[in-house]
């Protein structure tokens, strides 16, 4: 049988969220939370499998994907204000229970929402995402500096951690060609 995934968009808070969604609704929810710099595309090939026994939503974050990108003047990008934002969109769903599979930036927000209401979370599948400050290593000492004080001086060194060959390079570097599909490269 063929699974068929659709593409849907919500409003939550006066941001829209883009999401995909597999699966009998009337099945255990399994929310899929992506890190970065992906999106729900990075799971289009597990929401078939999952839609056989659960009802598969898998949301993009704010500033990610599909869903609204606003300027940070005019939404504070944290990973509270983006729980809150998945807590809206999983009201805005009417989901009440859920199973979670969280993913690098997907973790700090799958557990600030296990956190908060636990009753409804009926599992959680982690794969490596941080959820404290010595989990960030050394690297992010620096980068903590400019977090205290984002002045463009700062900023412009680390634009080039954003550049599609970085992103890329995180992906590719040590892997045999053609071993990681092109979907979703810029």
């Amino acid at each position: 049988m063929i699974t068929i995934i659709q593409y849907k968009t919500v409003n939550v808070d006066g941001l829209d969220v883009f999401y995909r969604e597999a699966g009998d609704p009337s099945k255990p929810a399994f929310v899929l939370l992506h890190g970065f710099p992906s999106s729900s595309s990075m799971f289009r090939n597990l929401m078939p499998l999952l839609a056989r026994d659960f009802h598969v939503l898998a949301p993009d974050l704010i500033g990610f994907g599909n869903s609204a990108a606003p300027s940070r003047e005019s939404f504070e990008y944290t990973f509270e204000n983006l729980t809150k934002n998945v807590a809206g969109f999983l009201a805005a769903l009417k989901v009440d229970q859920y199973f979670l599979y969280v993913f690098d930036y997907g973790a700090p927000i799958g557990f600030r929402l296990a956190m908060r209401q636990p009753e409804r979370v009926l599992g959680i599948v982690s794969q490596n995402g941080n959820i404290y400050q010595e989990g960030l290593g050394p690297k992010w000492a620096e980068r903590a500096k400019y977090w205290a004080n984002p002045t463009p001086e700062p900023r412009a060194q680390y634009e080039s951690a954003f550049a599609p060959e970085t992103i890329k390079g995180q992906y590719l570097t040590g892997e045999k060609p053609g071993m990681v599909g092109p979907d979703g490269f810029p």
